[in-house]
């Protein structure tokens, strides 16, 4: 499956189909690669649940939620820190060092910017047309929870 991933730079596509402007990546503020991030991280979780078997949706959801509320993206984030490469962590810090206007209901600040951080280096992976590396990353995150959960 990798493979086809490899094949179609999804963001690219998108910007070619809708007649979109390249924009310089390093012009988007941390908050902008972390709203695309959410949005993409959640599509992945979703997409991995659904694949699973069909399932009434009210438990799809709460699965879903468990899995990309801030408190599991800061597993995530523990789980793959090491395999991220300097400039992975650099955009991880901006993210989340970024001042933000709103908060999570259900975590602490910390962890809120933490998942921040996270979503905003999958939403600069994703724009950067890297699907295979936020696959990589969030296998061995998802691999690394379930083993802990065991």
């Amino acid at each position: 499956m990798e493979e086809s991933i490899k094949e179609i730079a999804f963001a690219k596509y998108l910007r070619g189909a809708f007649e979109l402007e390249e924009v310089d990546i390093k012009t988007y503020s941390p908050l902008t690669l972390a709203y695309i991030g959410d949005a993409i991280y959640d599509v992945i979780i979703r997409t991995l649940l659904v694949e699973k078997g069909n399932a009434p949706v009210q438990k799809l959801h709460k699965r879903a939620s468990s899995l990309v509320k801030a408190s599991a993206q800061v597993e995530m984030y523990r789980a793959i820190v090491d395999e991220l490469t300097e400039q992975e962590m650099s955009i991880y810090k901006r993210g989340r060092n970024a001042k933000s206007f709103t908060s999570a209901k259900n975590a602490s600040i910390t962890d809120y910017r933490m998942a921040t951080g996270v979503e905003a280096l999958v939403g600069y992976l994703y724009l950067t047309d890297q699907m295979p590396r936020i696959i990589t990353l969030m296998k061995l995150g998802l691999a690394q929870m379930n083993e802990e959960k065991k």
